[in-house]
């Protein structure tokens, strides 16, 4: 199915930038006349994917600064949200509109696939007060089925005292064919002759020699969906391979609708390492998203602190989501009612929180695919990224600096 399904979404993003370049259907008239008609590059810096249609937003809250405990989400996820985008879109953002250093945007290798498929953006987030680079990984893209692939391979790898691991996610992560999580690329597999570096390795020896040159500088790692799950499991070979330098330099992991990735005795792993590296793990969950509460709650079990968000978005710390599974008897009903909700929130957002808060007709057409299959637009970086901002983070906050 991958060629098809690619070839509908680009189709899809072409038409979508092919209006929004032309300044719509009117302006598509008027530069046919003017023989000025704009055809979209993906390359191009201007170019949105289809999840960068569902929230247009680019810049960061001013109201939220630097020594706020909401600082890093609400960064984390605008970076998230820019990571759907291609690398020319990603640098100028993070250069011309944020004012950060922007360190690259790569894409890795799957050994297991044989495909470059998992996606990184890195930047650098200095001022006179702080210095940190955000490692953020790429969620999953709806048009690739790569992508699907590994979110869906429910099978895992179990490592002795560590636990059961997500399969897909791990091979994503840049986990090598022939040893596994070796602590080194191994070179003269029968897969040495790679299209592009790991993505662990390789953002690990970046992170190395990065943080040795500047000995103030700290570093968080982020993402949302597929990119949460990675972003997840990053600490975990970290401590895996013991390494030390990343360790004490690490600040804290900000996940966005991340699904699970272990079972229990691998939530127990990382809880003992995460507080043994004072490392913060926060895990965002949005109303009834879908993603986090897949795969069901057998095997895999969640870890760390999860802020949770209702539709109004205020927030609370709760061991588990509501229905934790996403096919379940009560919940089936309650997130069909939301969804009807979510619909006609989508009119009123501008009205009660202004012009940043209008949702555009793309992400309104997911709110309508919401009303049958509930969960998937609460996935979106919409409601997340509104949650950053206009969540009342007073019990986030006294947690935050509680378990400092």
């Amino acid at each position: 199915m991958s060629m098809p399904v690619a070839l509908m979404g680009a189709t899809v993003e072409n038409l979508l930038n092919f209006l929004r370049l032309n300044g719509g259907f009117r302006g598509i008239l008027r530069n046919i006349i003017r023989v000025k008609l704009v055809i979209p590059d993906r390359e191009a810096a201007t170019y949105l994917s289809f999840i960068g249609f569902t929230d247009t937003r680019m810049e960061l809250d001013s109201n939220i600064e630097h020594g706020n405990p909401m600082y890093y989400p609400a960064l984390s996820i605008m970076a998230c949200k820019a990571a759907y985008n291609n690398a020319a879109y990603n640098q100028a953002l993070i250069e011309c509109q944020w004012k950060m250093e922007f360190l690259g945007f790569k894409n890795y290798w799957n050994d297991f696939l044989q495909r470059a498929e998992t996606q990184v953006v890195m930047f650098r987030d200095k001022s006179v007060d702080h210095d940190t680079i955000v490692v953020c990984f790429r969620g999953t893209q709806p048009f690739n089925t790569d992508d699907w692939s590994s979110d869906v391979d429910l099978s895992w790898f179990q490592f002795p005292r560590i636990g059961k691991i997500h399969s897909g996610f791990s091979k994503a992560l840049g986990m090598q064919s022939s040893v596994g999580w070796a602590k080194q690329v191994v070179c003269g597999s029968t897969h040495s002759e790679r299209g592009a570096p790991l993505a662990y390795y390789d953002i690990r020896d970046t992170l190395k020699v990065l943080l040795e040159n500047n000995p103030e500088a700290k570093f968080i790692v982020t993402g949302h969906s597929l990119g949460g799950a990675l972003a997840a499991l990053f600490p975990a070979i970290l401590f895996y391979h013991k390494e030390q330098l990343l360790l004490e330099r690490m600040e804290g992991v900000y996940t966005f609708g991340q699904p699970r990735v272990g079972d229990d005795t691998f939530g127990d792993y990382m809880g003992k390492n995460l507080r043994k590296h004072n490392i913060h793990f926060f895990r965002y969950v949005y109303c009834n998203d879908m993603v986090p509460r897949v795969p069901f709650d057998g095997l895999f079990k969640h870890f760390g602190t999860c802020v949770y968000y209702n539709s109004k978005y205020q927030p609370s710390i709760v061991d588990e989501e509501p229905y934790k599974n996403y096919f379940s008897t009560g919940g089936s009903i309650a997130m069909r009612i939301n969804a009807v909700y979510e619909v006609i929130r989508s009119f009123l957002m501008s009205n009660e929180y202004g012009s940043d808060y209008r949702e555009g007709w793309v992400l309104f057409g997911m709110r309508i695919v919401g009303l049958l299959i509930p969960g998937i637009p609460a996935h979106c970086a919409q409601d997340y990224v509104n949650s950053t901002r206009l969540g009342s983070f007073h019990r986030v906050l006294s947690h935050h600096f509680h378990h400092k």
